[in-house]
């Protein structure tokens, strides 16, 4: 691994340009080769750089490259790992297809060969999905984000609306005490979802499958969502990176996107001249 862009990109303090005392690299003994990891990677926040609204994300060049390089590496053991839902993972990739989690774990796709599986996610009741739906009308720039699993508000471009979108949910969940709804605060995103599965759950699963059994994760989030999973990477003698802040329990974090794009990318170059 290239020791200088580690020493850059992964750091203590969240503060970027040239390495400083107290930075955090990630030495190659930390991770095993990678024909015994896993890499678990979020998309947005961490992969690719947040954008206005969710279909305005882009994948920049290079990454797909990088990602089907890993993937070849590892003998296919890297997924993505997301709260989008695998159709609009393939179509941000598109052509390419890589395994993944999608939904916050409500399906996978072990393989880029395999069909999508259900891990036991029921969709939202359609009654509750409408009065949350309703919720965008409370400000013009609201964005109703429907992932079939879940059902997200986005407020970037109306971020006085956030108090209000969150006291709406708030009175609809307290006139549906029973409904087995689970509320997710994101980076200027509030996202509804059933119940009983998450980003954890979904990676969980995956890692009882092949190619992923038996290897060594990492995981690299962003989000609170990636909080589930930072919690369950020593149960699976993982590792756990964040971008943009230090998340509790994590081994080091990331200041940007481009950061892990160029250490992936490094990653995968010091893999190839071994």
């Amino acid at each position: 691994m290239n020791q200088e862009l580690a020493e850059m990109t992964l750091r203590e303090d969240g503060s970027s340009g040239e390495p400083l005392p107290d930075a955090v690299p990630v030495p190659r003994s930390m991770l095993p080769h990678l024909s015994e990891t896993a890499i678990l990677l979020d998309i947005d926040g961490t992969l690719l750089d947040l954008a206005p609204t969710p279909r305005e994300v882009w994948v920049p060049p290079g990454l797909a490259e990088t990602l089907k390089g890993l993937l070849m590496r590892t003998s296919g053991a890297l997924a993505l790992v997301s709260g989008r839902s695998l159709n609009d993972i393939d179509l941000i990739f598109a052509p390419e297809q890589f395994p993944a989690v999608g939904g916050h774990g409500a399906e996978m796709r072990l393989s880029i060969d395999s069909e999508a599986v259900a891990s036991h996610a029921p969709p939202m009741d359609k009654e509750l999905k409408r009065r949350l739906a309703a919720i965008a009308k409370l400000s013009p720039g609201i964005l109703l984000e429907d992932k079939g699993y879940s059902l997200a508000l986005h407020y970037r471009l109306a971020p006085h609306a956030e108090k209000a979108i969150y006291e709406a949910v708030s009175l609809i969940r307290a006139d549906l005490p029973n409904a087995p709804i689970e509320v997710l605060p994101g980076k200027c995103v509030c996202e509804i979802k059933h119940a009983g599965f998450n980003k954890a759950s979904g990676v969980l699963e995956l890692m009882k499958h092949e190619p992923f059994k038996g290897r060594r994760p990492f995981f690299i989030g962003d989000d609170v969502t990636d909080e589930t999973v930072f919690a369950i990477m020593p149960d699976l003698n993982g590792l756990a990176f964040s971008v943009g802040r230090r998340a509790q329990g994590v081994a080091g974090h990331f200041d940007e996107p481009r950061d892990v794009r160029s250490w992936l990318a490094h990653l995968l170059d010091d893999e190839q001249g071994r």
